[in-house]
């Protein structure tokens, strides 16, 4: 068996690596802040972010591949070209889901890495699959080690990411993801040799370098307009616009007081002094200190009169300030809030659908 010399055009590996940063970046920006979001709501943004994040590890791989200089033509075949496209969407969707749904420990980071990982192993393959007039030849080591080197570097990636949601480590989380993405197509190549075939054995249409760049031209243009929306609205979330001072009334936070009955008169407090607030009937109790106060608000109402403020609702029932939380308790379908009330240790429950939310609040 006679193998082919290969190289790459420099530029375009240059432009592969570029391509999967852009992608990283704005997968990672679309799902910043979304616990917050409804539930439908963020079920789109998880939609567009596997888009960009499988869209982005498909367009890497076939700018790498144009790269690719073989001393023959090759084609592709356009059906199992698109099938690659959409494993690799599909598989960051699943990556995106148990890291959105689900409660983030250090057993679901993982998982979701792993998920991500063999997405671009089996796009990777898949897509060399689709090769004609032209055959990949793989070693058992060598598509190991693309398969360890895929899982290791997305775990890696997704927990710098998602570790804490913060600008910064969505900023090393996209250094370490496109990066990933790129070292894994090319160890895998390091691996593969190429040999001649004489026949096509296509399943759909065979397409060219020519339609397969227009393609991943299409594809690059639409995640680089994603990029700069997306990367608008990260800067405007991080930090102030150059040139736009914030006006006072935006510098400083509003103080907000919350009226409760005690012996026939309304009395106030200061809404950062409740540690929480339960809801009692069509009415709320204020929990502050060794005090309980009733507040004739029912529970939607002072949802609705301290928003936006420093109160999550964490159940139907529960409205909790993050602040006065002594430490968070993960249950298998829920979770506890614990205060340090006069000396006791109080709870609030958690409801699974606002566990996010709440983490995300507390910074875990």
């Amino acid at each position: 068996m006679e193998f082919l010399e290969y190289s790459h055009n420099l530029w375009l590996v240059v432009a592969s690596l570029s391509v999967s940063l852009v992608a990283a970046f704005t997968g990672f920006s679309l799902t910043r802040g979304i616990a917050v979001q409804p539930v439908a709501l963020r079920k789109l943004s998880v939609t567009l972010a596997a888009i960009a994040l499988g869209g982005g590890i498909w367009s890497m791989h076939f700018v790498a591949m144009l790269g690719l200089q073989l001393p023959i033509p090759i084609y592709y075949d356009a059906m199992i070209t698109l099938g690659s496209a959409l494993i690799a969407i599909l598989m960051a969707g699943a990556a995106l889901l148990l890291l959105h749904f689900y409660p983030r420990t250090r057993a679901s980071l993982t998982a979701a890495g792993c998920v991500i990982g063999l997405g671009i192993v089996a796009m990777h393959y898949l897509g060399m699959s689709g090769l004609q007039l032209c055959r990949a030849v793989y070693t058992l080591p060598g598509v190991v080690f693309a398969v360890l080197a895929a899982c290791g570097l997305s775990v890696a990636a997704i927990w710098v990411a998602y570790g804490q949601r913060r600008p910064r480590n969505i900023l090393l989380g996209t250094l370490a993801f496109g990066t990933a993405v790129f070292l894994v197509h090319f160890a895998a190549i390091f691996g593969t040799r190429f040999v001649a075939v004489p026949t096509v054995q296509e399943i759909g249409p065979v397409m060219g370098n020519e339609v397969l760049a227009l393609g991943v031209l299409i594809s690059s243009f639409v995640l680089c307009g994603a990029f700069l929306l997306t990367g608008v609205t990260f800067l405007a979330q991080g930090g102030k616009a150059e040139g736009v001072v914030a006006k006072p009334s935006e510098a400083v936070p509003v103080l907000r007081r919350i009226p409760y009955e005690q012996n026939g008169q309304t009395h106030f407090i200061d809404a950062r002094d409740v540690a929480f607030l339960r809801a009692e009937g069509h009415y709320t109790l204020l929990y502050a200190g060794t005090n309980k106060h009733f507040c004739t608000w029912s529970i939607t109402e002072a949802e609705r009169r301290l928003s936006p403020g420093p109160f999550l609702k964490v159940h139907r029932s529960y409205l909790v300030n993050p602040a006065h939380v002594a430490h968070f308790e993960r249950r298998k379908d829920n979770g506890l809030c614990h205060f340090r009330l006069g000396g006791q240790d109080v709870t609030t429950p958690v409801s699974r659908s606002r566990l996010a939310e709440l983490r995300e609040a507390l910074g875990v």
